[in-house]
């Protein structure tokens, strides 16, 4: 699978190392990306990490805002401006530096989180929050989708590979 997915809980050792989860390592491995891309998530007190998925990600955000906006200046700022790219060791291992726990309030613990092209690292307490406040907002949005009527041009997906 070339997807971030599920969650886990790790701690940092005495050294401030943490282990990244081996189902994230395998995903970064065949990304190629050497270390671990990481900036502060823009809409949460979490560190956004990943490898050149991340950064297609971010280059295709920037490429449709005008090369001198302000508006792309200040992506540029919050997306690469205060990035890092951490090493990762032989066993899987990144050492946390003081910005990235300090922004996201990372003590002795931290939880990975998988989003896809992307992984999150968060404070345990904090994710616990996020996850409780995520999965309430996800049933008002579902309960709203429900209540929509379905356009009646809308067709049914076909299934892969079908032909018309």
């Amino acid at each position: 699978m070339d997807r971030f997915v599920s969650h886990f809980t790790n701690r940092l050792d005495a050294k401030g190392r943490v282990s990244i989860p081996a189902s994230f390592r395998a995903v970064l491995a065949r990304d190629g990306f050497e270390g671990l891309y990481v900036h502060p998530s823009i809409d949460a007190e979490a560190i956004d990490c990943g490898g050149h998925g991340l950064l297609r990600e971010i280059d295709e955000l920037l490429g449709r805002l005008s090369p001198y906006s302000e508006e792309r200046d200040m992506f540029s700022t919050a997306l690469l401006g205060t990035s890092e790219i951490l090493k990762v060791d032989s066993e899987g291992r990144v050492v946390l530096t003081e910005n990235v726990k300090t922004y996201a309030g990372i003590g002795s613990e931290v939880t990975f989180v998988g989003q896809g092209y992307k992984f999150q690292i968060w404070e345990p307490g904090r994710f616990r929050t996020h996850l409780e406040e995520a999965r309430n907002r996800v049933r008002d949005l579902r309960k709203q989708l429900s209540s929509r009527p379905v356009a009646p041009d809308a067709q049914p997906p076909r299934p892969h590979g079908a032909r018309e």
